[in-house]
């Protein structure tokens, strides 16, 4: 019967702790990624931000590294189809395999699914009740709908019908949409006001196109106890990738607990995710001509 050894026993823990070294090593190695990809994916985003093919120099310049350096990287991109260059001018953009991609992504991006997930986020982080409206048959129609944790004593449900002159959410969409599919709205709702001498909003075409051009000249919308007293609410516009406007994120709350300021908290956190939310439907902000 054979016995073991102390000395066995330490090759054999040896042998355990090496094991569990290359492991982790290996495991550390994945979870730092390849750091040549990232460099050269460098080249890739200066390549998508310019609107015009660039010159060697240019391109290498804006994205950190030497020409050298960048003409291998291109040299690869090249043969992949994500990058091309003009046989006359020697010029490079972004190739035909880019477009494959990004076509790709937006025929999978979900706007209203991204956003839910992104307003799960904001509405913990300022713990103020969130929405998301589109533009329904109707007009401007909630389709999801997140609490605080004081809710706002609002009536709103999903599918309710946002009033254009009356609300955050239809001053937005009224600012951002072709008039063709406004127009009978908005005259429907300028007969009511015009008939009712209480309503404070715009009362003929002319009011309405000037807090639709403030509406723009801030690219949001922002309304203080308009539609509910006490209720003060911003709404801020989310682009698709032909610059137009895909769907509309909310928050509201009572006046005490709001923050209405422009560029204030809710503003600017509110600004921040409609504006990556547009960029993950491929929105560019040149894209608009406003």
């Amino acid at each position: 019967m054979s016995t073991r050894s102390a000395q066995d026993d330490d090759l054999v823990e040896s042998d355990t702790d090496s094991a569990d070294a290359g492991d982790e090593a290996a495991e550390e190695k994945v979870r730092s990624g390849i750091q040549s990809i990232e460099v050269g994916f460098r080249l890739l985003d200066v390549l998508t931000s310019e609107p015009r093919a660039m010159m060697l120099r240019d391109l290498a310049q804006r994205a950190g590294m030497s020409p050298a350096k960048a003409h291998r990287y291109l040299v690869s991109f090249q043969r992949l189809g994500v990058v091309a260059q003009d046989p006359v001018s020697g010029r490079y953009e972004l190739g035909g395999f880019a477009l494959q991609m990004g076509l790709a992504r937006l025929a999978r991006v979900d706007g209203v699914k991204l956003a839910r997930i992104a307003l799960t986020a904001l509405r913990d982080q300022l713990d103020q009740t969130v929405g998301i409206a589109v533009w329904g048959n109707q007009g401007p129609t909630i389709v999801h709908w997140m609490e605080s944790s004081h809710p706002a004593k609002a009536s709103l449900k999903l599918g309710d019908v946002m009033p254009l002159l009356g609300s955050a959410t239809g001053l937005l969409f009224a600012a951002y949409l072709p008039r063709g599919k406004t127009a009978a709205m908005l005259e429907r709702e300028l007969a009511d006001t015009r008939r009712s001498p209480h309503h404070g909003g715009p009362r003929t075409l002319d009011e309405v196109d000037a807090v639709l051009a403030d509406v723009r000249a801030h690219q949001a919308a922002r309304v203080e106890g308009m539609l509910l007293p006490t209720i003060h609410a911003f709404c801020m516009p989310v682009f698709d990738a032909l610059g137009e406007l895909a769907l509309a994120i909310i928050a509201l709350g009572h006046e005490g607990t709001f923050d209405i300021r422009w560029g204030g908290e809710i503003d600017t956190a509110l600004r921040a995710c409609a504006g990556k939310l547009s960029y993950e439907l491929g929105h560019r902000p040149d894209a608009r001509d406003d």
